[in-house]
């Protein structure tokens, strides 16, 4: 179950790494992560069932959205690449940036919070359900989680603060820190996506003009992450620095392939958010425009109307000649 160095019940591969290995069904004794995903897929879908049977609009795309992040967390928490993410950096870096950058805009996408309100039964077990969700979107706590101040430096402890402070070193060799780990890395996603991109109710909204400043706050800081780990000469990750001889891994070249993952595959996603928060802007803009111009065309402007009444008076005045 375990082996010399790690605590806990672990599956470790044996054969070298490769691509069907990483995607081989391989479980590890206690698949906590995707368990409760599978469970949170089937509660979504449950949600969206109920929709639709009676009657009611769900979108299919924010389903499918949805579920495809619940998948992308099984394969990569529940495949076989759960057990090299325990041997190599560049794995375990992977399966964080994937947790951090690539699922939660999936999910975000999906709006589970207003599926959550609009399929939930009023009734004895529906109940305290709602109170608690209503309760999140009208308290301080939730307004603090979502606040730039809070959720900006929880996302990149996810990197400087594991990395650099020896915290990985520490929690890495058991299973419990390890998947502690692995739950900060997906909760600090979720909740740095949340106000950027998110259609549900929220305590607070930043205008999208705050939202681009946490964006581009954010990506330099991380490519900056991505270089230093690739320039560092000596292992960031006392865990990771002896793979098993017989895979033939470098220790310094599979901490420079985590870096090179760090900085690639960990900007794309914040590229496609900035993308995804201008299109929005733009799209709010315009819906605004048409209102106010459909507002002017029915009630008219009062500026417009006060100025063009100054300017009747003015050609109505007599000329006075000397």
């Amino acid at each position: 179950m375990g082996e010399p160095g790690i605590e806990g019940p672990v599956w470790l591969p044996s054969l070298p790494p490769s691509l069907a290995e990483y995607l081989s069904p391989n479980l590890q004794p206690v698949p906590l992560i995707p368990a409760l995903t599978l469970l949170a897929a089937v509660f979504y879908l449950a949600g969206a069932v109920r929709l639709w049977r009676q009657g009611r609009h769900w979108s299919p795309v924010r389903t499918a959205s949805f579920l495809f992040g619940c998948l992308a967390i099984i394969v990569v928490m529940g495949a076989g690449i759960e057990g090299y993410g325990l041997r190599m950096f560049s794995i375990f870096m992977f399966q964080q940036l994937t947790l951090m950058m690539a699922v939660p805009p999936l999910l975000v996408i999906g709006s589970p919070g207003t599926l959550l309100l609009r399929a939930t039964p009023h009734g004895m077990f529906g109940r305290p359900v709602l109170r608690a969700a209503l309760w999140g979107l009208r308290s301080r706590w939730g307004r603090l989680a979502i606040h730039p101040a809070f959720m900006v430096p929880l996302f990149l402890l996810g990197f400087y603060g594991v990395y650099f402070s020896g915290l990985a070193d520490l929690l890495l060799p058991t299973w419990y820190g390890h998947v502690g780990l692995e739950l900060l890395f997906l909760a600090a996603g979720i909740l740095f996506t949340v106000p950027l991109i998110s259609a549900d109710p929220l305590p607070t909204r930043q205008t999208h003009f705050g939202r681009m400043l946490d964006i581009f706050a954010e990506m330099p800081l991380h490519a900056f992450f991505g270089v230093v780990i690739m320039m560092a000469t000596a292992p960031m990750v006392k865990f990771f620095s002896a793979p098993p001889e017989s895979w033939n891994v470098d220790p310094m070249a599979d901490q420079g392939l985590a870096g090179g993952l760090a900085w690639s595959y960990g900007e794309l996603p914040g590229v496609l958010l900035l993308m995804f928060i201008l299109v929005r802007w733009q799209r709010d803009e315009a819906r605004g425009w048409a209102k106010a111009d459909r507002r002017t065309a029915v009630a008219g402007d009062p500026d417009l109307d006060a100025y063009n009444e100054y300017l009747r008076q003015l050609a109505n005045r007599p000329v006075r000649r000397r």
